[in-house]
């Protein structure tokens, strides 16, 4: 008989929050773990594995990867198909497990992008590194203004007939883009089942009107790149019509709308410190002075800044979950905590409002 080396919290579901993904028979948790910086191969592994376990202790069902996690690339999906295998194996069926393809992967002309070539080859690369035989959702992680749209979609469509996944998502498609996917997909028999996009109390995308795509004017008369014409609606209001799950992406825009930077300095290990994806520069005034007021509604609710600002992205049924990267076990159970938390009355809402603004870093 195998003896286990981790035995889940039996009472793991009593408290959990679960939402259904748009209007699929899926539920995932209201907050998902993403495994975007937190499980390359410069993160401790007896660390990442305290994380993993907590998280499905506490009932976070959903873990999130890509192609390219880590670094280095593909270190995320080795890492955790080593944790799969040592803890979490025998919890397969409880567990949705999710990957992309989209961004660059290896050199040359297969290793980045939309084509069928590239996301069915880097599908079959990501369930090696995990030592699975399904994902349960296979994304397109970006829109390919290069290759038709039927390409793209196809793939998803075969990796979900193949047996490969069991669900079609998107990331970061615009409005008019994601209509598209889902129409194409609609006709080859397999549902789009969910959109992976950006959404911050500083990041407001989600809610504003489609502009339309950013290609080139030429190219797009031409009919050379995938640009569909704007629909003037957003993509929560797209996401809402097609009944469609949306899973929400740096909600805690990339640790500034946590407590870390409130004295205005740059602790030593942050992402700031390590200028990759956020720029010290970033803490500008505006931005302190709009964060210290939203941790001043946070504190008044009991809650610290990044436990409102995960409230806020749930505030909206059509958000079925958000993707939080916890770097240790204690911000994971603090981001937890926010779904202990009333819902926003009006006045609170109305409070956030002139502070949380699109685009102030």
């Amino acid at each position: 008989m195998t003896t286990l080396s981790y035995t889940p919290d039996p009472s793991r579901y009593a408290n959990a929050t679960f939402r259904r993904c748009g209007r699929s028979g899926l539920d995932l948790p209201a907050l998902s773990l993403g495994l975007w910086h937190n499980f390359g191969d410069t993160k401790p592994f007896d660390e990442q594995r305290a994380i993993l376990r907590r998280a499905f202790d506490l009932g976070i069902t959903h873990f999130d990867l890509a192609n390219n996690y880590g670094p280095p690339y593909g270190s995320a999906e080795e890492n955790f198909g080593r944790h799969l295998t040592a803890d979490l194996r025998p919890f397969r069926d409880e567990i949705v497990i999710s990957s992309k393809a989209g961004y660059d992967m290896w050199p040359g002309p297969y290793g980045d992008g939309g084509s069928r070539k590239y996301l069915l080859s880097s599908l079959d690369q990501s369930l090696k590194r995990m030592g699975l035989d399904y994902v349960d959702i296979f994304y397109s992680h970006r829109p390919d203004p290069s290759v038709p749209i039927e390409e793209t979609m196809g793939a998803l469509h075969t990796a979900v007939t193949s047996g490969r996944a069991l669900y079609a998502g998107i990331s970061s498609y615009t409005p008019a883009q994601t209509r598209e996917a889902q129409r194409v997909l609609a006709d080859l028999g397999t549902p789009l089942l969910i959109h992976q996009p950006s959404y911050s109390m500083f990041n407001r995308h989600v809610e504003l009107p489609d502009a339309g795509s950013t290609a080139d004017a030429d190219a797009v008369a031409s009919g050379a790149v995938f640009a569909p014409e704007p629909t003037g609606e957003s993509l929560l209001d797209t996401v809402g019509d097609l009944g469609l799950g949306m899973i929400v992406f740096s909600p805690l825009h990339q640790g500034l709308l946590t407590d870390r930077y409130l004295s205005g300095e740059v602790p030593a290990g942050s992402r700031a410190s390590v200028g990759h994806f956020l720029k010290p520069e970033r803490i500008s005034p505006t931005y302190l002075e709009r964060a210290r007021a939203l941790a001043e509604i946070a504190a008044g609710r009991g809650q610290s800044l990044a436990q409102l600002a995960l409230s806020w992205v749930l505030r909206d049924e059509r958000v079925t979950s958000a993707l939080i990267g916890a770097s240790s076990v204690a911000q994971l159970e603090d981001n937890v905590a926010a779904l202990e938390a009333p819902p926003l009355t009006a006045d609170e809402l109305a409070a956030i409002e002139p502070l949380a603004v699109h685009g102030t870093v």
